[in-house]
């Protein structure tokens, strides 16, 4: 059910999106009423949180159906800790089609009465809220003058970042997300000598309920969104084959890659960025990963020039890899639940020129017969199927392959791709489900369809 406003953007970001998905080649295959209404349930459907929550198992380390019983016994023990009510039975299912996955139903929106106590939290911090988080410390921007530990408080979410942090109230734009109870006073959220850090309000009643996975089997269950985790399963990762990973923080996907290698072989994983790498050797250590080697290194610059270089990291030889993954950096705006976008137009813009940078390296590093997977988490044509067009005109070696799993729908019109090529393209747009009660279709379809926006195109290197 829709109940939150459409995704809040810069009026000039609204219009170049309407562009996109209004093309010339989109109307001249349905009318213009049909291709406006996709727009709009775009809009509405990105604000809110997709209706199923997706898992990945660690089968590497234990059976599925095993690691099934465990979340179940452990969500069980977390519900009955929280609940005042009666216990409600957790249901996690088997994904039909992808062996490494387990689905959570979400419940929502649920009727939870708004109370005149708020504490109003930053955009982000709303949105995990919707996804089944507490609410942290740090999130917190405004709360009752007189809150202490115990005292009961709905939680609102400032839809445009306008709340001063320490406010004891705010009358800007924001939406309801639900009621908890706070775990501490309102002198220690905001006390400036040392800042408080862990739960500042435990949520009792969200508006959509799903399972807080804090420390919930941190090895055996990982929360990733379902079009990430095909993106592995479409890599096909072999045992013995050395993988590079190119923009691989936080390390989902690597980890992902290693262990659909059963971890025999080698996955480099690269980022630019010195604090995330820290991040992917945690993951990779928490799921007893050892096939995985981390570099702080800018991608665009991993080809070296040095043919007879024998250096094991970063820069390689040409043609170093069995396989690449080029989950590139984008404008993110698939992601979901998102109420607010406060990026300009030309920030929105920015990412292609980079992606086609790191398109000229992956090339270099694959080698003949090797894969090459491109995916983003945005809705743009500019960095999606425009990518693909500009890179079998700029790359003649390249051929699109068929996917598998191929879950989502094909790609979209707009770039001058042949439709046998949008077939072999995928691309998750759940606002194509986002029926006029806000609900989309029954299991499998409905979570393979109600998912955040994502890209996927598979290439191979003749």
């Amino acid at each position: 059910m829709s109940i939150f406003p459409r995704i809040s953007l810069k009026p000039e970001v609204t219009d170049y999106l309407k562009s996109v998905f209004l093309n010339k080649e989109v109307l001249a295959a349905v009318d213009h009423q049909e291709a406006d209404c996709r727009f709009q349930k775009l809009l509405t459907c990105l604000s809110h949180p997709p209706s199923y929550t997706c898992v990945r198992a660690s089968t590497h380390l234990a059976p599925l159906e095993e690691i099934r019983h465990k979340l179940g016994e452990e969500l069980k023990k977390q519900q009955m800790c929280t609940s005042s009510a009666e216990e409600v039975s957790v249901q996690i299912l088997p994904h039909p089609r992808i062996p490494d996955v387990l689905l959570l139903p979400v419940d929502g929106p649920r009727p939870v009465k708004q109370l005149s106590s708020e504490v109003v939290v930053g955009a982000q911090c709303g949105s995990a809220v919707l996804r089944g988080a507490h609410v942290f410390i740090p999130g917190i921007l405004a709360s009752p003058k007189y809150m202490k530990a115990g005292d009961v408080v709905s939680v609102l979410s400032d839809l445009e970042g306008r709340c001063t942090r320490g406010a004891t109230s705010f009358q800007g734009k924001k939406v309801f997300v639900g009621n908890g109870v706070a775990q501490i006073d309102r002198s220690s959220i905001f006390c400036t000598d040392e800042p408080a850090k862990g739960i500042g309000v435990r949520m009792v009643e969200p508006l959509y309920q799903s399972p807080s996975f804090d420390g919930v089997l941190p090895n055996l269950a990982f929360l990733q969104n379902l079009p990430s985790v095909v993106v592995g399963h479409v890599l096909g990762p072999r045992p013995g084959e050395r993988i590079l990973d190119m923009c691989a923080a936080p390390g989902g996907k690597t980890c992902h890659i290693a262990a659909l290698m059963k971890d025999q072989g080698e996955v480099v994983a690269l980022d630019r960025i010195r604090n995330k790498i820290d991040r992917i050797h945690q993951n990779a250590q928490m799921l007893h990963l050892r096939s995985i080697k981390v570099y702080c290194f800018n991608s665009t610059q991993a080809v070296s020039s040095d043919l007879a270089q024998e250096a094991e990291g970063p820069p390689f030889p040409p043609e170093s890899f069995d396989r690449v993954l080029l989950d590139a950096p984008c404008s993110g705006l698939g992601q979901r639940p998102s109420m607010s976008c406060t990026w300009s137009l030309k920030e929105i813009c920015s990412y292609q020129p980079l992606q086609r940078k790191l398109f000229h390296a992956a090339v270099q590093l694959l080698r003949k017969g090797g894969v090459l997977v491109y995916s983003t988490c945005t809705v743009t044509l500019a960095e999606n199927e425009e990518q693909v067009a500009w890179a079998l005109q700029t790359f003649p070696c390249l051929t699109l392959q068929p996917q598998e799993p191929h879950i989502g729908a094909e790609g979209m019109l707009g770039a001058g791709l042949s439709p046998e090529q949008l077939r072999l393209l995928q691309r998750f747009s759940p606002e194509l489900s986002w029926d006029q009660t806000g609900t989309a279709a029954s299991l499998p379809c409905r979570a393979d369809r109600d998912t955040i926006g994502f890209f996927i195109a598979k290439f191979l290197k003749n």
